[in-house]
């Protein structure tokens, strides 16, 4: 009987401790100091480091565009792949055309013997335009004929003579 008394007085001791927590959660003032709005010291203080970042996104921005800027340039130099089906073609075997001159052509676009072997006489006198340091070194060598001659060699396709318009 003293076991069933102790459990009855431990479950009314903790119905009461219950009891009396829940009435002061309810009565208890809030505990928050907080204003419900922004002092105009906070707003500052916001203002501020708003600043702050927005500087730092700006050099952040600046940054990646001077990385964007150096990949840029890095590709419109970048010599093309050396190896697969778009690999170019070593311009410098036909007679006139250096090391700077095919990085000239390379630059140009033109990086194989078929793409000068189908040179018209108007892409002639376009490129002759666009390597100006060369004036007449296209026709005066015969690259047209050379490249026709280094394709069949390299590739054993025969390319049909090129229109002369």
């Amino acid at each position: 009987m003293s076991t069933a008394l102790a459990l009855l007085a431990l479950v009314i001791a903790f119905g009461l401790g219950f009891l009396v927590g829940r009435r002061r959660r309810v009565s208890a003032p809030p505990t928050s100091t907080t204003p419900p709005f922004p002092t105009q010291a906070d707003v500052t203080e916001l203002q501020a480091e708003r600043d702050r970042l927005s500087d730092e996104l700006a050099t952040a921005r600046a940054e990646a565009a001077r990385y964007r800027q150096l990949v840029i340039d890095i590709e419109n130099n970048a010599p093309p792949p050396f190896f697969g089906p778009g690999a170019p073609d070593d311009l410098k075997l036909i007679v006139g055309v250096g090391p700077v001159l095919e990085r000239m052509l390379q630059q140009l676009g033109i990086t194989t013997y078929r793409q000068i072997a189908r040179w018209t006489e108007r892409d002639i006198d376009d490129f002759d335009a666009r390597l100006h340091e060369f004036p007449g070194r296209i026709r005066r060598d015969g690259w047209v004929t050379q490249a026709r001659a280094l394709h069949q060699s390299k590739y054993g396709e025969a390319l049909p003579v090129r229109d002369r318009g």
